[in-house]
């Protein structure tokens, strides 16, 4: 009896994809190894938070080692859940940590930053930093499988802005899923005190026919439309901004009535340039600065209007000291096509 062709590489691909398992279960590097963990097969229902996201800093579980080295450590989970990213919109999304973005990472310039990843997850999974690290922990091997922990350990450099995602193939799935956060470096010589908040400007192909349905920043459309992040007149504003909007080339920002000092990765004190918009690659990011003279609404958003349209865009309501600006100046009545 003859096997037929088909069957053979059906089979094949059965042995080579149990060779690449087996491989990832069994690799170490420097002591370091991938771990099986009992697995938490959870696929549930959790929620996004912007506002707690906003300005919501992790910097770890703090120990200092007999040379004076600062010791961050940090637990980062991927989990299957189900997001309510709209009014009843759920998205089937791959998460660290049960949320999108996850956890924004904060560290000083020369600590030891220690990670240990849990994948709880359905699918192998990484996490890869972005920054300066050895070859052995840059995330791409190895892949973690369901079930798996390994820990990540480097220091903390160059300072800037910085950010982590899975970089399991096709990596494209990974990052709209949802696997994605952002990291802080801050410098030894600290930046002059303000309002600090991070934005990750991101997107979502609900029905994955690689075509964006919404955009959003910090993971729920029109979010500080229906709720305007409020700054003081007059108060040092600094925003972490992190592009990783995925299957779109670019996506941007734009503030109304002011501009902002723009330092392009965060790596230097001095500004790259004064403007009221940026535009970003995906990976690409910025420390922008800003104060606002005068109170009132005003509105930030992508300037690729399709993007502010299906959901990227806010507004800063800037209050005097002590006190609130008029509500009647309602965000919400605002027609995103007049946001230009």
């Amino acid at each position: 009896m003859s096997v037929k062709p088909t069957v053979v590489v059906l089979l094949l691909a059965v042995v080579i994809l149990t060779g690449i398992f087996a491989i990832n279960a069994d690799y170490n590097t420097s002591n370091r190894e991938v771990h099986i963990s009992s697995m938490h097969n959870n696929v549930e229902r959790s929620s996004i938070d912007p506002d707690k996201f906003l300005t919501n800093f992790d910097y770890g579980r703090v120990s200092v080692l007999d040379d004076g080295t600062v010791v961050r450590e940090f637990t980062i989970t991927a989990e299957d859940v189900t997001l309510e990213i709209a009014p009843n919109i759920y998205f089937d999304a791959w998460a660290y940590n049960g949320t999108i973005p996850g956890p924004t990472l904060r560290a000083t310039e020369g600590d030891m930053v220690r990670v240990t990843f849990i994948n709880n997850g359905s699918q192998p999974h990484t996490i890869h930093f972005h920054g300066k690290h050895p070859a052995d922990m840059d995330g791409v091997f190895p892949m973690i499988p369901p079930g798996g922990m390994f820990v990540y350990e480097f220091t903390a450099e160059p300072y800037g802005l910085h950010l982590y995602h899975c970089h399991v193939s096709p990596v494209a799935e990974h990052i709209n899923r949802g696997l994605y956060g952002v990291f802080i470096v801050d410098p030894k010589i600290s930046r002059e005190p303000a309002k600090e908040m991070v934005m990750v400007l991101n997107s979502y192909d609900t029905d994955f026919d690689r075509e964006n349905n919404f955009y959003t920043v910090n993971g729920i459309p029109f979010h500080y439309v229906k709720n305007p992040i409020e700054v003081k007149r007059g108060e040092l504003v600094r925003i972490y901004l992190v592009n990783i909007t995925e299957l779109d080339p670019i996506n941007n920002f734009h503030l109304h009535g002011d501009l902002f000092k723009l330092y392009r990765t965060g790596t230097n004190h001095v500004p790259d340039e004064f403007t009221d918009m940026l535009t970003l690659s995906q990976g690409e990011r910025a420390i922008i600065e800003f104060r606002y003279d005068y109170p009132g609404l005003y509105m930030f958003h992508a300037h690729v209007i399709e993007f502010s349209d299906k959901g990227w865009m806010g507004f800063f309501k800037v209050v005097e000291d002590g006190y609130g600006s008029d509500d009647s100046n309602d965000a919400s009545a605002i027609n995103s096509d007049d946001g230009n």
